[in-house]
């Protein structure tokens, strides 16, 4: 039987609220962006001040628990049985993150392939398109129709333009700016490796510019869409299945910056070394993740 004094300690923090203050500050947030956008729709004008309300309380939630998690590693009270159980813990957390985008991936293969053949006839369903939908065309994206109050669709789609056109292709410069920071994270972790303080804060701030710049990037190319496109919320199956797939990753991508931002901080402060560094790497395993997840959008989305 061990002796327990050798027996590495297992430090468990004392309960609290932070939980509780973030699902209260994600809850506020979002049914404020929702009351927004469907005060939008009916042209009643409206107001993000639950929202901004929800995302401050959400940014200093988020601040508090991550100082506290922070300061506890500081003072020694991480362990390495710990520090097992936060790989394990992000592991399946990027796994579940895997599954919940595999989910709106399989939706849109689903529209596409089989709901669309459906309504224009084909795959065994002819009864579907002949009688319901005559003159609906299965061509993917929707954007003609024979009744728009029937089959709402965009005046152009997100397909990409001519090769000799691509230089203002927004999708395309946010994918190089990502896959190129999933290059500049690498280098960050590479500097910490071997302990070039000055190379791994250096990357990683240019990281953290990437990420800024992607969002400011799509910001451009939604407002692009919905002030001259006519892709909407509302534009059909095409406007929902692009706005929550490419949304949903703009939310990760936010939240990939923000956690490159603390780490940044904590860097030059100090923080990490070759040998504790989990904190990091848990981040850039998350940002290699939303690069991958891009990617994908990229091709089955705005390429096919």
């Amino acid at each position: 039987m061990a002796n327990p004094a050798e027996t590495p300690s297992y430090y468990i923090p004392h309960s609290g609220w932070y939980p509780v203050w973030l699902a209260a500050s994600m809850f506020v947030m979002l049914v404020g962006l929702g009351s927004y956008l469907n005060a939008l729709k009916t042209d009643e004008g409206g107001s993000l001040l639950f929202f901004y309300v929800g995302f401050a309380g959400l940014s200093v939630v988020l601040y508090q628990w991550f100082a506290k998690v922070i300061s506890e590693n500081q003072v020694g009270l991480v362990s390495g049985q710990l520090k097992k159980s936060y790989v394990w813990g992000m592991g399946w957390f990027i796994f579940s993150e895997v599954m919940f985008f595999a989910a709106f991936f399989g939706a849109l293969f689903y529209v596409r392939n089989f709901v669309m053949t459906w309504m224009g006839g084909d795959g065994g369903k002819a009864l579907t398109g002949d009688y319901l939908y005559p003159e609906f065309d299965n061509t993917w994206p929707v954007i003609t129709n024979p009744d728009p109050s029937v089959f709402a669709g965009p005046k152009e789609s997100m397909a990409p333009p001519p090769l000799s056109q691509w230089g203002g292709y927004l999708p395309f410069w946010n994918t190089a700016i990502l896959l190129t920071s999933s290059i500049t994270v690498h280098f960050a972790h590479t500097g910490l490796k071997n302990d070039n303080r000055k190379s791994f804060i250096t990357w990683l701030a240019v990281t953290v510019v990437l990420g800024v710049i992607f969002l400011g990037l799509q910001a451009e190319e939604y407002i692009e869409a919905y002030a001259h496109l006519g892709l909407t919320l509302d534009s059909g199956i095409y406007g929902s299945t692009f706005f929550i797939l490419t949304g949903f990753h703009g939310f990760h991508v936010t939240l990939g910056t923000f956690m490159l931002l603390i780490a940044l901080i904590r860097a030059i402060k100090g923080h990490f070394s070759h040998e504790d560094c989990f904190g990091f790497e848990a981040t850039s395993w998350y940002w290699h993740f939303v690069d991958v997840v891009w990617l994908g959008l990229f091709i089955f989305v705005y390429l096919f």
